[in-house]
């Protein structure tokens, strides 16, 4: 981006222009020149004229929100002694018949009870909805509605103080209606 070159700033305009530099704070501190040119050090400050500008700082930027921990699902080896039977599940959370909001609360306190005791795996059973009666009803949208919002809410923030990562489960425990979920450390 070039600067535009204009006319040669009044002494009045200098020092107005020197008044907002230093009550800014540079957004980079080591992009900061190391001293005030000369020009502006020998000038005296002089009194205030009808025409200064008062100069406010703007208010301070609030912290930053603390970054969301992420997922990470079962690895291979965890997957396998799931399956073969060598792991066990430490607890169970059948969803079958609730309506969301009862789900969505039934959850929230098994995964808080879930850390609470120290377990590292669950299975949440969310069914894959009913069936439809015919073929052409099985793909319906409307079909399964906990099997599909289980796994966005697990993706919240307010369970990732709960769950360390989430995946389909294996067809020995369910398949694609339910879920293995990983429960984080307490801190």
């Amino acid at each position: 981006m070039s600067r535009r070159r204009g006319r040669p700033l009044d002494p009045e305009e200098e020092e107005l222009w020197a008044t907002v530099k230093r009550s800014v704070t540079p957004l980079r501190p080591e992009a900061r020149p190391a001293s005030p040119p000369a020009a502006l050090v020998a000038a005296p400050p002089e009194a205030p004229t009808a025409t200064a500008v008062k100069v406010t700082r703007p208010a301070p930027m609030p912290a930053a929100k603390p970054a969301i921990p992420s997922l990470h699902p079962l690895d291979r080896r965890e997957r396998r002694e799931l399956v073969r039977g060598s792991r066990d599940i430490d607890g169970r959370l059948d969803l079958h018949g609730y309506r969301q909001d009862e789900a969505h609360a039934r959850l929230n306190g098994f995964l808080a009870h879930a850390q609470a005791a120290g377990w590292r795996l669950t299975l949440v059973i969310t069914g894959k909805g009913r069936p439809g009666g015919d073929f052409h009803n099985l793909h319906d949208p409307e079909r399964g509605i906990l099997r599909r919002v289980v796994p966005l809410w697990l993706s919240l923030p307010e369970f990732r103080r709960y769950v360390l990562g989430f995946e389909d489960a294996h067809l020995a425990h369910g398949g694609g209606g339910a879920l293995y979920v990983r429960i984080r450390k307490r801190k």
